[in-house]
């Protein structure tokens, strides 16, 4: 990391840290319902923004995280023993589905996914023997650690905030391993990544099955946030927002699903100022952010870096040229 880069860190990491005791209990929650989230779409930024596959079904791992952990709960069970099965149930399903992506691509690939959201949004609405239907399950217990109840929003925000920093720790040493490089050669060109050596298989089906661990993940720890879960957090439009949140912070980066879902979570909240008029304001912001930042807000160094160089380039042509057309 370069020294902006450092500061910038530190910042955001003063912001998670001293805020939210400062807030009242709702601004907490909204703090940890952005931290739920920026949990989520890291897995969706490996998925999308370093293999380079197409998925509008990450809100069903999101929603089979929750409905995992407060369906074992239900039945007596706690939350760290749901937590794990939780996650290896989406790693198995996300190997499924990743198959397809073996097969089809781009567009293809993204209806194959959709209609996968679909059918398990569909299972969590007509199986009231099992997911409580419309009417949802409730009562979701928030759980304690090592003696300390987390049961208090602060409390809790905190825990949701420790659990995305190692999280976050994992991410970083898989993308800067032998894995990561891979991960980086399948989105650029999956033909000279398999000519290198890359096992093309087998690394796009783990992208789909780490990205929906930490889905999973978001999604436990979602269902203790609310309390309460029924499916409608769990659609194929919460799908297509956490694509937007990734694509918007800038897909590829790695801290963009930071910012990114702190442009679906908190910037709706900012501008209900505007009353009936805060999702048109909101829709506008976003189409106006993908017309003049195409790869996302973290782009806007690069693109800076980009022209400065282009500048100099410039600049030393006409020198030369000068030089070259000057009389000797």
């Amino acid at each position: 990391m370069n020294k902006l880069q450092l500061i910038v860190l530190a910042v955001i990491a003063a912001v998670l840290l001293a805020v939210p005791p400062l807030l009242k209990s709702y601004g907490i929650y909204l703090f940890t319902y952005w931290v739920v989230f920026v949990i989520a779409t890291m897995g969706l930024n490996l998925t999308i923004g370093y293999a380079g596959q197409k998925s509008l079904g990450h809100a069903a791992f999101f929603g089979i995280g929750a409905y995992t952990v407060a369906i074992l709960m239900k039945a007596g069970f706690s939350f760290w023993f749901g937590l794990p099965v939780a996650m290896l149930g989406c790693f198995v399903i996300g190997l499924a589905l990743g198959f397809p992506a073996l097969r089809v691509q781009t567009i293809y690939l993204a209806f194959a996914t959709l209609g996968f959201n679909t059918a398990i949004w569909l299972v969590m609405r007509n199986e009231e023997w099992l997911t409580g239907g419309t009417f949802g399950i409730n009562n979701i217990a928030r759980p304690s650690f090592l003696g300390f109840d987390l049961s208090g929003a602060l409390g809790y925000y905190y825990f949701v905030l420790v659990v995305a920093l190692l999280l976050g720790a994992v991410l970083w040493r898989l993308l800067n391993s032998p894995w990561g490089k891979a991960f980086t050669a399948l989105r650029d060109n999956p033909i000279r990544a398999e000519s290198l050596g890359v096992n093309i298989q087998a690394y796009t089906l783990l992208s789909f099955a780490i990205g929906a661990v930490y889905a999973g993940v978001a999604g436990a720890l979602f269902a203790s946030l609310v309390e309460f879960i029924e499916p409608a957090p769990f659609t194929v439009g919460a799908s297509i927002m956490m694509y937007l949140m990734v694509v918007v912070g800038g897909a590829g980066y790695f801290f963009g699903p930071l910012l990114g879902a702190a442009v679906g979570v908190l910037l709706p909240e900012w501008l209900r100022f505007a009353q009936g008029w805060y999702l048109f304001t909101f829709g506008a912001a976003v189409v106006a952010l993908m017309l003049w930042l195409p790869d996302g807000l973290l782009s806007v160094p690069d693109r800076l870096r980009a022209r400065r160089h282009a500048r100099e380039a410039s600049a030393a042509r006409s020198a030369a040229a000068a030089k070259l057309g000057a009389p000797s």
